[in-house]
């Protein structure tokens, strides 16, 4: 219960960070770690939660802009990129950065709170 309330809550304030005009891009990764500390898991869950909250929050969010635009942006995107104009690869990866910065971020929250009980 813990994990997937971790997820819902990472990525919903992962959301929150993002819609606010002078958050970074990375903002998402502040909320991250202090979803971990406040919700606490082992090192690997919470990284994982971490990463599963904002990949999927980034892969949604990224998938629905490219069917706004038809998919233009992202085709010139990906042709720039090495990717060969495929789009669906450029949101793979826009995610799985999201992710594992999440990821790192929350697994670091969970080990600050593990480290501050001892």
């Amino acid at each position: 219960m813990k994990f997937i309330t971790a997820i819902i809550l990472t990525a919903l304030t992962g959301f929150i960070a993002g819609t606010l005009s002078f958050s970074p891009w990375w903002g998402f990764a502040i909320t991250s770690f202090l979803v971990a500390v406040l919700v606490h898991q082992k090192g690997g869950k919470a990284f994982l939660s971490g990463f599963l909250g904002i990949s999927l929050l980034w892969a949604g969010l990224a998938g629905w802009m490219d069917m706004k635009n038809n998919g233009i942006l992202s085709h010139k995107i990906a042709q720039i990129l090495p990717l060969n104009g495929n789009s669906f690869l450029l949101i793979l990866i826009t995610a799985v950065v999201g992710g594992l910065v999440a990821g790192f971020a929350a697994m670091s929250g969970s080990y600050l709170r593990a480290s501050s009980k001892k």
